[in-house]
């Protein structure tokens, strides 16, 4: 008889993110926000319906699909691909801040709703992440003929109507895959806008309010990036500067919706991105919508202030009225 032993993990923190993650010297790691997971169903206030989906179980790259009560056989509806927020670290597109938002998101704006589970760093650094959603992307537009593996997308999806949305890093990483998207089209899907909530931008320089009173609060949220992006580039890596990406312009749709809080951090950073768009004359248009007396994200917390409909009313108008 032979007896195996699991190895104990180390109880050395090298690295903590205060509130939001320790990593241990043996490379795990513990998450300490958005690890309460809700399962995929009918969601009871919305009628909603929700599915997960596995991508790829290479790199176990999954999605929640969700669809609207009023989805009928006759009628195809936009598709929007969602990539969630935390920092690049933490949280899930089934966690108790997502899940019901997306559910939110999907009656209000009468969507097929794709929302990417991608893989997170520190044990999957940069660009890992970037790369799953851009899988990702191509297993949506797989479906553009009929022929996909999920029968939702392939009986539901408008694939003339595609839009990409995040916040927070989840919109950095929209940008991104706008970009992406711009430079090598993926055939099968008509990109017609983006939706970067609160995007979380950075660079080395200081701007804004992060030179004075938010100086604290940069050098805390500088932690993320330098956790997940262990290379040389640092703060000023293209994929977190959009600034100092010679590609910035690349944006592959003619519309993009740029939401900011008045009271977040990103505020600035968010301005600085709608103000180099358009001082480099990206040929689109850039709507922008500011919540006045709100702070980062609140929209996941809280889906029925006024300042949150208002958020929501906003976004299903540039996805429905997109022409």
């Amino acid at each position: 008889m032979s007896l195996t032993f699991e190895t104990p993990k180390s109880d050395e923190i090298v690295h903590e993110i205060v509130g939001f993650i320790r990593v241990y010297k043996d490379g795990h790691c513990e998450r300490l926000v958005g690890t309460n997971k809700l399962p995929a169903g009918i969601d009871s206030s919305t009628g909603v319906e929700s599915k997960d989906v596995v991508i790829s179980p290479e790199t176990n790259l999954s999605a929640r699909i969700y669809i609207p009560k009023t989805v009928t056989a006759d009628r195809k509806l936009p598709v929007l691909i969602y990539i969630h927020g935390g920092g690049f670290i933490v949280e899930s597109t089934t966690s108790s801040d997502y899940h019901p938002t997306l559910n939110y998101l999907t009656a209000g704006s009468n969507v097929i709703t794709v929302s990417v589970d991608y893989r997170l760093g520190p044990e999957n650094p940069v660009p890992a992440g970037y790369n799953d959603c851009w899988e990702a992307i191509h297993w949506v537009a797989s479906h553009d003929t009929g022929g996909g593996p999920d029968p939702w997308l392939n009986n539901i999806g408008d694939f003339q109507k595609v839009f990409f949305a995040g916040d927070s890093a989840g919109a950095n990483i929209v940008h991104s895959m706008g970009v992406r998207f711009g430079l090598d089209p993926i055939a099968g899907i008509n990109l017609k806008g983006v939706l970067l909530l609160h995007p979380y931008f950075g660079g080395v320089v200081a701007i804004g309010s992060e030179r004075e009173k938010g100086k604290e609060m940069k050098a805390f949220m500088d932690q993320f990036w330098n956790l997940v992006n262990p290379s040389v580039t640092g703060l000023d890596d293209p994929l977190f500067n959009p600034e100092k990406d010679p590609r910035m312009l690349g944006v592959g749709c003619s519309r993009i919706l740029l939401c900011v809080a008045e009271l977040d951090s990103f505020r600035d950073r968010g301005l600085l991105y709608k103000e180099m768009m358009e001082k480099k004359g990206w040929p689109g248009k850039l709507e922008m919508l500011e919540s006045k007396g709100e702070d980062h994200v609140f929209f996941l917390f809280d889906h029925t202030s006024e300042n949150a409909r208002i958020l929501f009313d906003t976004i299903c108008t540039f996805i429905n009225h997109s022409g």
